[in-house]
């Protein structure tokens, strides 16, 4: 599994096509946010997901096997009960890389993943990981200047 600073560097500065599996059309969503900032950053995205049409200007697809181009990353946006089956997806398609989101882990599924060949980050975000890799975690207020571990001070209760 890929958990270290140089691989994860590598896998996004290698990579470009990312397949995000259960990308929401809903602007709120973080599957949305994080796509929506990976294509503003350069990469192509592939939605994933049944329930629509199109997401982000893109045509979406109901599932990997729908997909007749060449994927680098599946970025999953599913429960850890779902990866399994998205694991299969990924080898029958030729994916690089299995990327599960935040809180998704699913050990087995990643060793099946590794066994055939693909790269597995697990429990980590695609957008948050290249914000930090490559700059970018200073939008949307995160850049305050200051970088401490002091907790402020707390005012005395009345």
């Amino acid at each position: 599994m890929i958990d270290d600073v140089a691989g994860l560097r590598r896998i996004l500065g290698q990579s470009r096509t990312i397949a995000v599996v259960g990308l929401s059309a809903n602007w709120y969503r973080p599957s949305y946010f994080a796509a929506k900032y990976m294509i503003d950053h350069g990469y192509t995205v592939l939605p994933v997901n049944p329930a629509y049409p199109e997401v982000l200007g893109q045509k979406c697809y109901p599932s990997l096997r729908d997909i007749s181009r060449k994927v680098d990353i599946v970025d999953c946006f599913r429960r850890a009960e779902d990866i399994p089956a998205i694991v299969d997806e990924a080898i029958g398609i030729g994916a690089r890389v299995l990327w599960m989101q935040l809180g998704v882990i699913h050990s087995e599924a990643a060793r099946k993943a590794e066994a055939a060949g693909l790269e597995v980050v697990m429990d980590r975000c695609v957008k948050i990981e290249y914000a930090r890799l490559f700059g970018g975690l200073n939008w949307f207020g995160v850049n305050t200047g200051i970088v401490s571990s002091k907790r402020p001070a707390c005012s005395p209760p009345p």
